[in-house]
């Protein structure tokens, strides 16, 4: 199974937080599981810090660098694919999130139930 991380997963993952669900955190641990974090995600966190919403250690490059997580850019191929999606999610970094699942053949790792609307595999955080 292939693994794209929402962005409070990654978070998650990172601060070790008993909120993650089980199944998620054994098949993100399986290194049979290919894990991708998305451009899209890191963007968004960063967006986040830089307005005070969230906070970061400094290190948080160095940090994220030391997980075994491939990194997935942002393709025109992905960009084209968030304009043929229904309006069930209005928030651009998610919308951006089930296109690359839908384009890369990727499960989604999430707790956002609106998610699910989408034609895409979900495992619930």
């Amino acid at each position: 199974m292939n693994l794209l991380l929402d962005t409070h997963v990654l978070l998650w993952w990172l601060d070790d937080n008993p909120t993650l669900a089980a199944p998620a955190r054994e098949a993100m641990a399986d290194g049979r599981n290919p894990v991708f974090v998305s451009a899209a995600t890191i963007w968004e966190i960063t967006i986040k810090r830089a307005l005070g919403k969230l906070d970061l250690p400094d290190e948080f490059r160095g940090i994220l660098a030391k997980e075994p997580f491939r990194r997935l850019d942002v393709t025109a191929d992905h960009a084209f694919q968030v304009g043929d999606l229904p309006l069930h999610h209005r928030d651009p970094f998610d919308r951006m999130l089930v296109a690359q699942c839908q384009v890369e053949g990727l499960t989604l790792v999430t707790r956002d139930p609106r998610m699910k609307r989408y034609d895409i595999p979900v495992l619930d955080a």
